[in-house]
């Protein structure tokens, strides 16, 4: 494992976007920023972390063998070792909200952004990014944001989470790499945040609505049973969970 720590940056995606353009980096080459100016976040969101206080990482996993069409995996393997790295840690509550924030209760500890690397239509590997927050106490106007230490009282060595984070990871990606699919689908919807739960719903033209969790589609859309006792699926861009 190659780790390059850098004291601030733009953003550790960015970085790694920029040396993938010249060449591939080596398997898990990892990027770590004490500061980072423009953490980017689901769709185009910027992600807000103290200096010193939170990880804000960038893996790049080589994944030349894996098929373009089933680039959700990823993102659901991905999850699942950092949930189950902050399981380590004794993170209560925690959950997996669509598509890949990680919750404890219904804050937010941890955003995730994945950009697949793709050249001739196929597949040759993935930049992770994640900002998690670990040491963290005070948040701008965001109410639903949350960190490690907040919710237990406990200080954390930053080191030791990344390391953590990365044993899963690499945990989760072996189980990947031996087509073990549907367990990781399977294992990622017993996270789910509000499955099986009634809950509201707005959709892309400003519509709220009601319905019911079920999972997920093998290319990552949600399915929700509606109201109108049918099952529908959901695009990111189509769609939000309110709390």
């Amino acid at each position: 494992m190659y780790i390059i720590k850098l004291n601030a940056i733009d953003s550790t995606n960015s970085y790694l976007k920029d040396i993938v353009s010249v060449t591939l980096p080596k398997d898990y080459t990892v990027v770590v920023a004490e500061k980072q100016t423009k953490g980017r976040g689901q769709m185009g969101a910027e992600w807000q972390a103290e200096s010193g206080k939170s990880l804000t990482v960038s893996v790049f996993k080589s994944l030349e063998s894996f098929d373009i069409k089933e680039q959700f995996y990823i993102s659901m393997a991905v999850s699942l070792a950092i949930f189950k790295a902050l399981s380590v840690f004794k993170i209560p509550q925690l959950r997996i909200k669509w598509p890949n924030d990680i919750l404890s209760a219904d804050t937010k500890i941890c955003g995730i952004l994945i950009e697949n690397v793709i050249k001739n239509n196929n597949l040759q590997g993935s930049i992770i990014g994640f900002g998690l927050n670990v040491n963290q106490k005070y948040f701008d106007n965001l109410p639903q944001a949350s960190s490690m230490s907040l919710l237990t009282g406990v200080i954390y060595n930053k080191d030791e989470v990344l390391s953590e984070i990365l044993k899963q990871m690499k945990f989760y990606f072996n189980i990947l790499e031996s087509n073990n699919h549907s367990d990781i689908k399977a294992e990622y919807e017993s996270f789910l945040f509000r499955k099986d739960k009634p809950s509201t719903f707005r959709s892309s033209n400003n519509n709220s609505f009601s319905g019911i969790i079920q999972g997920v589609t093998k290319s990552g859309q949600l399915r929700v049973w509606t109201e109108d006792e049918i099952i529908r699926t959901f695009d990111l861009k189509d769609v939000k969970l309110l709390y």
